[in-house]
């Protein structure tokens, strides 16, 4: 072949196979770095926006993940007696909490820990082991003394975390239990003045800051830091006298065990102030109940077999239909309108039949005649019946008003009842007797208490009292504005009420209250109860009634005592007049109260038996 073909075949072979060259063409090319410069510049723009733009929430998003805000509770503050005595305290304890989740070896921190926490060390090992839902904050001990919580904090336990807690305690035992009420788990007032003031008493909870690993190790040049400091609450200080309300639990548990009684009821005030100086109110738990329920209690014995402390203070919160207690409404309405003297007689039959209802003096008799000071004395139905009348309708309405009744009390206890009243829009003909001897109204023991107040007080009605002044953190003690008052009667009807209720204890119903060496006015009652949605009575259940102050010649003290279906006997003169009786007694000599000096004489001719003021 020769040199001519041979190049011509070559450049054939040139022409059908072109030399190789670059896939990327310089259009290719300059794609490929537009795509990198945009990524590149989307980067920068969110390097930029992370550094610049984003970099406090995400900072403040990394610091959130070691640290943790604490809630300080506040030290819940004090409740005490009108003499400064402890009634309810609450002391510093430590609260370890421990997150189960971060303790990889609980059997052996269970071991080193158990002693510093008062726990079983097999118990210990089981908190610290727990897995699954609600993990991740076991309670070790809510109240550990003060020593070892600060052991605990300064020591190598992982997990582990002490924080500032109380524990509420009550140095009197049940002393005043269903008027103080008590704290729930949570440290918050559930009953009484516990609820009621919780708001003061609990003060303000404050935050303290710390920074932790996941471990729960505090982080290397970290410190805890208080961001809001708690403030500590305002303690209360009662009109209470602790020794008193001791008595008067005391006589009042005896009496409730020895007659049966299912509940029971003491207070004492104090007649120009309106302060309350005891407040019992107790239940029998060996009584049946029946059918208007249990009474709800504490479950702690106050020191008397069967008897503990009501959870609901019954004198403010339970109603009920007071009997011969509320004849004082008519007889003062009577003397204030004019229409009687002590000294007006009246002819009162056994019985008699209004708006198609009878009604019965206690004891049967003939035709008596009778002043209207041996009627309330006597206790008599049908005597204060036709002195009701007199007095009309308006009358008698008008004057339960005036002396406190189916209002609530300034002391706005909780669950305090104003009571339910019957009034124009449904009076019924047989209200004419029913109202006016203590039938169809039904109030608490403190409306009782407040009207026969107002008469040892002069006729000037006063709200009643129990919180006497606040205590500051600092123990400074703020007084409480003093109660107020208003004239309900006129001096004159309250002096001549005070002395015809003289009468019914020195020669009426009321013997039982009897004080040597002290003038005492007062009134029984024995009152029927009706069923609870029935249009009749319960049989054989009543509620004794005595209610009282004493010197009645200068009052100083006034009491009511109410104990409800007594078994053994019935009767407010032989039930709840000898708890007034011990009570009264020692707390006149309590308080240094001199004799009366001149007893007064009782009527002649009256003679009254206890057992005469059922209604």
């Amino acid at each position: 072949m020769s040199s001519r073909a041979t190049s011509t075949h070559a450049r054939r072979q040139t022409t059908m196979h072109p030399p190789h060259t670059s896939t990327f063409s310089p259009r290719r090319l300059q794609l490929v770095r537009g795509i990198f410069i945009v990524l590149f510049a989307a980067l920068a723009v969110r390097l930029f926006a992370l550094q610049m733009v984003d970099h406090r929430y995400y900072a403040t998003l990394s610091v959130g993940q070691v640290r943790h805000d604490l809630t300080t509770t506040a030290l819940r503050a004090g409740v005490y007696d009108r003499h400064g005595e402890i009634l309810a305290i609450s002391e510093p304890t430590s609260l370890v909490v421990a997150d189960d989740m971060q303790i990889s070896q609980p059997a052996t921190e269970a071991q080193a820990l158990a002693g510093l926490v008062k726990v079983p060390v097999p118990t210990l090992t089981a908190l610290l082991s727990k897995r699954g839902p609600g993990s991740g904050y076991v309670i070790l001990n809510s109240n550990l003394d003060l020593s070892d919580g600060k052991a605990i904090a300064n020591g190598d336990f992982p997990g582990v975390v002490v924080q500032n807690s109380s524990m509420r305690s009550y140095p009197d035992g049940t002393l005043a239990q269903s008027l103080l009420g008590r704290t729930n788990a949570a440290d918050v007032g559930s009953t009484g003045l516990e609820y009621q003031y919780q708001s003061s008493l609990a003060g303000q909870s404050g935050i303290t800051r710390e920074f932790v690993s996941s471990s729960g190790v505090a982080l290397p040049s970290t410190y805890s830091r208080v961001i809001k400091a708690a403030q500590p609450g305002v303690g209360l200080e009662l009109t209470i006298d602790a020794p008193l309300q001791f008595v008067a639990e005391r006589a009042l548990a005896t009496q409730l065990h020895a007659v049966g009684g299912l509940t029971g009821v003491a207070i004492v005030m104090d007649v120009k102030t309106g302060e309350i100086l005891a407040d019992a109110s107790l239940v029998n738990t060996a009584t049946r109940a029946g059918v208007l329920g249990p009474v709800p209690a504490w479950g702690t014995s106050v020191g008397v077999p069967g008897i503990e402390q009501t959870i609901n203070n019954l004198g403010f919160t339970q109603a009920y239909e007071p009997g011969s207690v509320f004849k004082v409404v008519t007889f003062s309405a009577a003397l204030a309108a004019g229409d009687i003297t002590p000294e007006s007689v009246f002819a009162v039959p056994n019985s008699v039949v209004v708006g198609g209802r009878s009604f019965h003096d206690a004891e049967n008799h003939g035709l008596e005649h009778l002043s209207a000071t041996q009627v309330l004395a006597l206790s008599s139905n049908i005597g204060t019946y036709e002195i009701g009348a007199r007095v009309g309708e308006n009358g008698i309405l008008a004057q339960v008003q005036r002396l406190g009744f189916g209002q609530l009390t300034a002391v706005d206890f909780p669950g305090e009842t104003a009571g339910l009243l019957v009034n124009a829009a449904n009076w019924y003909a047989s209200d004419q007797v029913a109202l006016p001897i203590g039938q169809v109204d039904a109030v608490p023991p403190i409306q009782i208490l407040d009207a026969y107040n107002t008469i040892a007080n002069g006729g000037v009605y006063v709200e009643p009292k129990l919180v006497r002044g606040f205590v500051e953190p600092d123990g400074v003690t703020k007084a409480t504005l003093p109660s107020a008052s208003r004239v309900a009667l006129t001096p004159t009807v309250a002096q001549t009420m005070n002395k015809m209720l003289e009468q019914v204890v020195l020669a009426g119903t009321g013997t039982n209250a009897i004080i040597p060496g002290y003038q005492v006015a007062g009134k029984t009652g024995t009152a029927t109860m009706p069923y609870p949605g029935k249009d009749q009575l319960l049989t054989g259940d009543y509620n004794a009634s005595f209610v009282g102050y004493a010197p009645a010649n200068n009052p100083v003290l006034s009491m009511i005592v109410v104990v409800e279906r007594p078994q053994t006997t019935i009767f407010g003169g032989a039930v709840a007049a000898p708890v007034f009786q011990q009570v009264m007694s020692y707390a006149l000599r309590h308080y240094g109260i001199p004799s009366s000096g001149t007893i007064v004489k009782p009527l002649t001719g009256t003679g009254a038996s206890i057992s005469s003021d059922v209604t």
